[in-house]
């Protein structure tokens, strides 16, 4: 039996607690704010939509932060991830490269989205919440929470970007499957969505708007409770027993990567592989080139401003410090729908401005086309949104052919494809096309970005 499946099949190799970098930087990040008064929040202010326990893990500066036992029994389910090596592509690439990828379309959703998941709906569930509200853009997160509300017992009520719920039918299959309500947003349903419908009745929507309903929901019933996939410090917590497994199964491949690619939309997958390589670089390890990986037409990293800005549509959110194009802009419909986040992490912005991490922007027909060419090689079909991380890795490859150079590169393959046959659909039809952002709407955007001081 090989080292990998003998690990794999090790249930105690599942992290005992998650990596929190907070505790680690060298600057702390600024300080998230209330909108009405620009002061720092606190816990009473974000009461009404988390659970406390979830609110202490989003300002703690502790290194660990325990995993709760029945969490790690539900991670069981698949967790350890695998880690391969991309032999096949190396080969394919004619490169010297060393190319791994953690495998995160092994969990019953399909993605890395379920490691925040069932860690939010014990939370809520331990703390008496019945119902969670959230939103959801290319239906991963939506899913994914749709299955942990089914093992907790909680109702799950889901916003999905309207062009994802036209574009991905059995992405919302799944979530009913689970037992979810699913609804495209903008909707009827809430005053900020109707606000939009009533400008324009064929609003694609988007995640700051999709957000903008589920918390306006969220916040009308005390047995309710808000939750979200990325962006926020717990759920990049959460998300880091990738990279702390993807440490353990290089050391045991006798690697270390030398740069770590991942896909960035809100962040939670990229932190999840990133952070715990970059936590070990801050306190004295080996130094990683990190590439974060953005679509071209919704460019937070490589094209928005580090500035304070609400996290929805509607204004309904704290001010947190982020790359942003503004909480008005609405990216266009292109297939990584899990991408199209008019902001960014703001610990993987506070990384970016601290020079810890690069970004880059591809085109979504270059990433399709890579998102082929690996699963010809490897044959796993990656999501729409991980294929920004195999074209990442794919060029990182071809540099060290170029150079002559014999590097140890790693990618987050964050989900797999199966439910996005209809994108593959178009790309093989030549119906996929690079869509753009309209340069106006952007500048107005960021024209409206709120105006604050920020704290001493």
């Amino acid at each position: 039996m090989s080292e990998q499946v003998k690990y794999l099949l090790d249930e105690s190799r599942i992290p005992k607690a998650w990596y929190n970098i907070q505790a680690d930087l060298p600057k702390p990040a600024p300080a998230v704010l209330h909108p009405g008064t620009h002061k720092p929040v606190g816990p009473d202010d974000l009461a009404p939509l988390f659970p406390m326990e979830l609110i202490l893990q989003e300002v703690t500066l502790e290194r660990e932060v325990p995993i709760p036992e029945p969490v790690r029994e539900v991670y069981r389910q698949w967790r350890p991830a695998p880690l391969y090596r991309a032999r096949r592509l190396e080969k394919a690439l004619q490169t010297p490269a060393r190319i791994y990828y953690k495998y995160e379309g092994v969990s019953p959703a399909g993605s890395h989205k379920p490691n925040t998941a069932v860690a939010q709906a014990f939370y809520n569930k331990q703390a008496g919440v019945k119902r969670l509200i959230t939103e959801t853009g290319a239906g991963q997160w939506g899913s994914s929470l749709a299955f942990a509300g089914a093992l907790y017992g909680l109702e799950v009520q889901i916003f999905m970007v309207r062009v994802s719920y036209n574009q991905k039918p059995y992405r919302r299959a799944l979530m009913e499957t689970y037992g979810a309500r699913c609804i495209a947003s903008p909707s009827k349903e809430t005053q900020s969505g109707r606000a939009i419908l009533a400008k324009d009745p064929d609003h694609p929507g988007s995640l700051g708007i999709a957000i903008s309903e589920a918390v306006e929901v969220a916040a009308q019933r005390d047995d309710t409770k808000y939750a979200l996939g990325s962006v926020l410090n717990h759920v990049l917590l959460h998300q880091t027993v990738i990279g702390l497994e993807a440490i353990e199964q290089l050391e045991m491949a006798n690697d270390y990567p030398d740069v770590i690619v991942g896909c960035t939309g809100g962040g939670s997958n990229f932190a999840g592989i990133a952070f715990p390589f970059i936590g070990a670089q801050l306190r004295g390890g080996k130094k990683v080139r990190v590439v974060a990986v953005e679509p071209a037409a919704c460019p937070s990293l490589t094209r928005g401003t580090y500035a304070y800005d609400f996290g929805d549509t509607a204004h309904l959110t704290p001010l947190t410090k982020m790359h942003t194009l503004g909480s008005t802009f609405t990216p266009p419909g292109f297939h990584a729908g899990g991408l199209r986040y008019h902001g960014m992490a703001p610990l993987v912005s506070h990384l970016k401005e601290l020079g810890l991490l690069e970004a880059r922007a591809y085109e979504q027909t270059k990433v399709f086309a890579a998102g082929v060419q690996f699963a010809r090689a490897e044959g796993i079909l990656p999501a729409p949104e991980a294929n920004h991380a195999v074209k990442g890795a794919i060029d990182e490859a071809i540099r060290c052919r170029e150079e002559g150079v014999s590097r140890s590169i790693l990618f987050n393959l964050c989900g797999h494809g199966h439910f996005d046959m209809q994108a593959y659909m178009d790309y093989f039809a030549g119906k996929l096309e690079d869509r753009q952002y309209e340069e106006q709407e952007l500048a107005m955007a960021l024209a409206g970005l709120p105006s604050v001081a920020e704290p001493a």
